[in-house]
């Protein structure tokens, strides 16, 4: 968070109620969100903290409408592929990713650009398979480190990734 650019264009994607991106907005004016289910949360706490966030009801995903549960609610929802989602934000230079697996739909082609990424991994029955290929991608072209948690409980989460433009 502390290396925000006042001119950087953030993609939050998994925004939930907005923690994340409402705290970037304030320090960049280009910031978008995307969230499947908490979008009317998301929308008031936007309002309340006085900030201007493009907001999209959508999920990261193959861009195929896709059955996706949370908190014991399931619906259909709209997904789009990380190219997508840059081009209706407009730029992305700060990605932050918390989509419980849907991370490895990510082509590494669509991070060219992205200057910094904050994004937790997960491993299967979630999402998954791995993507190798991303992985590869990330440690050529960024400076990273990946903070490990201990894997356990139904969301199969292993670790953050926190990259750097090299």
């Amino acid at each position: 968070m502390d290396d925000i650019r006042e001119d950087d264009h953030i993609l939050d994607i998994g925004a939930n109620i907005g923690a994340f991106c409402i705290r970037a907005a304030k320090k960049s004016s280009h910031v978008s969100a995307v969230e499947p289910f908490t979008t009317d949360i998301l929308n008031t706490n936007i309002t309340l903290n006085e900030v201007t966030i493009k907001v999209f009801r959508g999920a990261l995903g193959d861009g195929v409408p896709t059955r996706i549960g949370w908190d014991g609610i399931s619906s259909m929802v709209s997904t789009y592929r990380l190219h997508d989602l840059i081009q209706m934000a407009g730029r992305c230079d700060f990605l932050k990713c918390d989509c419980e697996g849907a991370e490895w739909q990510i082509r590494p082609v669509d991070l060219k650009g992205i200057r910094r990424i904050e994004m937790e991994l997960h491993q299967p029955p979630i999402g998954g398979p791995i993507n190798t290929e991303l992985l590869r991608y990330i440690s050529e072209k960024y400076a990273f480190s990946i903070d490990r948690v201990p894997v356990h409980g139904p969301l199969g989460l292993f670790g953050i990734l926190h990259a750097w433009k090299q």
